[in-house]
């Protein structure tokens, strides 16, 4: 919900480090699996409480995502880098929870398996629409730059990132954010899945009468 307006301000500090990063020859793939690997010393990190050194990481992480796809648009992006690119992410993000549930398995494991569930919602209803788009040649112009079609919701990349920042600030109050936040994605999910079905549904109806 919030990409739509911080996408405006990121966006240009993105493409001078970009700018940089390509002038010294580096590939937007090695880019993104530096941020990959950053992110996942996360889970160790937070499994062993050290919150801030895991926030780090993470927002390490975020960076180096932003600054890939910057780079891949400045170099022509490729489809095998969007591919790794999303892929990664949301290993990345199930990955920070999970961290948490070892953190405190008595506590969070509960609370991070529900949001871990309703990722698999946000993220099965945005790859699934991202397929068919593709495949029937549907556009969204506010996020033109992504690899991928994106279906936009209450949850999404900028929302993802203030919670991931709440969950280390407040490690003790992972389980109610863990919740609040997996309510979110699961009005997500279900807008996104009835939006995506009836956008596909109406091309249908319109190429059947074209």
């Amino acid at each position: 919900m919030l990409d739509q307006w911080t996408t405006r301000w990121v966006h240009p500090p993105l493409e001078k480090g970009a700018s940089v990063l390509n002038k010294k020859g580096i590939h937007p793939d090695h880019v993104t699996l530096t941020g990959f690997l950053t992110g996942m010393t996360a889970i160790p990190l937070l499994a062993t409480q050290h919150y801030l050194l895991a926030l780090i990481a993470i927002l390490i992480n975020r960076t180096l995502d932003g600054l890939d796809g910057a780079l891949a648009r400045q170099n022509k992006a490729t489809d095998a880098g969007g591919y790794l690119d999303i892929t990664l992410d949301f290993i990345f993000y199930a990955g920070v929870v999970f961290g948490f549930a070892l953190a405190d398995p008595v506590n969070n494991a509960l609370s991070a398996s529900l949001l871990i569930f309703s990722f698999m919602g946000t993220g099965s209803s945005f790859l699934a629409y991202a397929i068919m788009a593709e495949k029937r040649k549907l556009t969204h112009p506010r996020f033109s730059h992504k690899s991928l079609y994106y279906l936009g919701g209450l949850a999404e990349g900028t929302e993802t990132i203030i919670v991931f920042m709440l969950f280390c600030l407040l490690p003790e109050h992972f389980p109610a954010l863990a919740k609040g936040f997996a309510l979110i994605c699961i009005i997500t999910a279900y807008t996104r899945v009835w939006a995506g079905y009836k956008t596909i549904k109406y091309s249908e109806k319109k190429k059947a009468f074209d």
